[in-house]
């Protein structure tokens, strides 16, 4: 119960880090969005470096379906965690995203109506979920007490230089669809995204044991 209540807290405490800052930018940023998107990469960092910290000692913070599937392909989880852990995961995400609609007096209720779509942001999450995965597992075999600062230097990064914003995370891609803010995506969008981080788990899971192998 504490390793679950830690990622469902984890990945909520993520999404209202990725959406409020979303929204937090874009009102201020006066119509600019790079400037709205520069806070909106800061912010997310920070709070994964924050989350990963205090909360990795718990329940090894996934807050990601994604790294849980990589860490049930490598046997350092089992299939009912696993599943335990995506559930809570899911669940979180879209609790931080109502949480934060509430802070900033918005609808509870909403639906994204941003287009996120095509090949090269499809790629794009492909590479940004594999890259994720490469930054967990060599720091977790070089430097595991890097590890916060190393995913939280990764994801402020790959906001920048994937087309898709790095979403790289199945539960936060469902969570964004449930707001219609800087940070949403269409939710008919969602399904191929987490398609496409699901395929990026299976390219880690074929290049990441010949480059760090389990000691």
């Amino acid at each position: 119960m504490q390793r679950l209540l830690a990622e469902g807290l984890g990945t909520a405490f993520l999404l209202i880090g990725v959406v409020g800052s979303g929204i937090m930018g874009a009102t201020l940023s006066d119509g600019n969005v790079a400037i709205a998107l520069l806070a909106n990469a800061i912010a997310t960092g920070c709070i994964l470096y924050v989350i990963i910290t205090t909360l990795g000692p718990l329940s090894g913070a996934h807050f990601n379906p994604a790294v849980t599937l990589a860490f049930l392909l490598r046997k350092k989880i089992g299939l009912q965690d696993a599943a335990s852990y995506v559930i809570v995961q899911i669940i979180g995400g879209i609790l931080g995203v109502w949480a934060t609609h509430v802070m900033f007096d918005l609808s509870i209720l909403q639906a994204s109506t941003t287009d996120r779509t095509g090949v090269g942001q499809w790629f794009s999450e492909v590479l940004a979920t594999f890259g994720l995965l490469f930054v967990i597992f060599g720091g977790l075999k070089g430097r595991p007490d890097a590890v916060p600062s190393l995913v939280a230097l990764y994801i402020t990064g790959a906001y920048w230089f994937t087309s898709s914003t790095s979403f790289a995370n199945p539960a936060v891609t469902i969570a964004r669809g449930f707001s219609d803010t800087f940070a949403g995506i269409n939710p008919a969008h969602v399904p191929m995204f987490v398609a496409m981080q699901i395929v990026g788990v299976g390219v880690a899971a074929l290049i990441l044991p010949r480059l760090f192998p389990q000691g």
